[in-house]
């Protein structure tokens, strides 16, 4: 996103961030990019004594083939899809996919079930999942048939293997993209890099400074009202050992019989996707798979809760409301800190 000078713009910058090392002048600057997980990857990175960057990307491919073979739930043959067909028992499965889901499970008991990694079969059913997309809303008994079989609260998660309770279907996509940029961001770590940018389908991870001294500056895109139109502040963020990671309808939506938009957002206690007067919620948080799970979780919880639930646990988050054709802003106290004008 390119930002007009005549936008107000904010600038989110660490608070007692680790220090960084100035590259040597030489470095070159490696830039990789792929796609993965129906989306774009992107990583740049300087690394001294790191390997070639063929080395890398082989590396970075590997693992991304790895969460797409253990957690999507558009390939039949991953660890996620066999879980969601087997019946009722015990299912063997990748560690990567037990540890993931006991993450998960965590937010969603803490967030009352806003965060429901047990959603797959209202996803398939409001047109969002393999089965694609569908000509309007389920019927409501269908949703409440839905509602009323096994939920996040019937599983059981073990190192290495699930509880199946017979006819539940998870669905990881509010933590997959961001659990991933974890594990590339790690892996430039282990190979020498110095400073890097991860990007999967805008959940981002930086560390490290550039050349000329400063950090990995982030545009976020400015969320649109209801006219179509981008409104609010343009927000800029140095990700120097934080994440980022935004919830929205910008791009993935359905337009409801009202003309108003029906979110890929679900929230998981009524079937519905989320009201359209949250644009967009996003958050920061050293770990990109929690950045990821929690703008889920607090865009489901909405305008008046989320930000509330966000404050009492210290949580850095942006909340983007729609009024009218504008747009409103709502900042916790914990990203307040690291705010500043420019």
């Amino acid at each position: 996103m390119k930002i007009h000078p005549s936008i107000p713009l904010r600038l989110i910058l660490p608070l007692d961030a680790p220090a960084a090392a100035l590259p040597p002048a030489q470095t070159p600057v490696v830039r990789l990019s792929g796609t993965t997980m129906g989306t774009y990857w992107s990583v740049a990175a300087i690394a001294p004594k790191g390997p070639e960057p063929l080395s890398l990307r082989r590396g970075i491919v590997a693992i991304l083939d790895r969460v797409v073979a253990v957690m999507s739930h558009w390939e039949p043959a991953s660890d996620l899809c066999r879980y969601n067909r087997a019946p009722q028992g015990w299912v063997s499965v990748d560690p990567m996919l037990s540890d993931v889901l006991s993450a998960a499970l965590t937010v969603a008991a803490d967030s009352g079930g806003a965060c429901d990694p047990a959603i797959g079969g209202l996803v398939d059913a409001w047109g969002f999942g393999p089965p694609g997309p569908v000509t309007g809303p389920p019927e409501e008994g269908y949703i409440q048939t839905l509602l009323s079989g096994p939920r996040w609260t019937d599983l059981r998660v073990q190192p290495g293997r699930i509880w199946q309770p017979g006819g539940l279907r998870l669905d990881l996509s509010a933590i997959a993209k961001g659990y991933a940029v974890d594990l590339v961001a790690r892996f430039l770590d282990e190979q020498g890099v110095m400073s890097h940018l991860v990007d999967i389908g805008g959940e981002l991870r930086g560390w490290g400074i550039k050349h000329d001294a400063t950090p990995w500056w982030v545009d976020l895109e400015q969320a649109a009202g209801r006219d179509g139109r981008p409104g609010g502040r343009a927000n800029r963020i140095a990700l120097h050992g934080l994440s980022v990671a935004t919830s929205g309808d910008s791009r993935r939506f359905m337009v409801g019989q009202d003309g108003r938009r029906l979110s890929h957002t679900l929230d998981p206690r009524t079937g519905w996707p989320v009201p359209d007067d949250l644009a967009a919620v996003t958050v920061l948080h050293t770990d990109c798979m929690m950045a990821d799970m929690l703008a889920t979780a607090l865009t489901v919880m909405g305008a008046d809760a989320g930000p509330t639930w966000a404050a009492e646990r210290g949580i850095m988050a942006l909340f983007v409301r729609r009024r009218g054709n504008g747009i409103t802003e709502t900042v916790t106290p914990a990203l307040a800190a690291l705010v500043e004008d420019a």
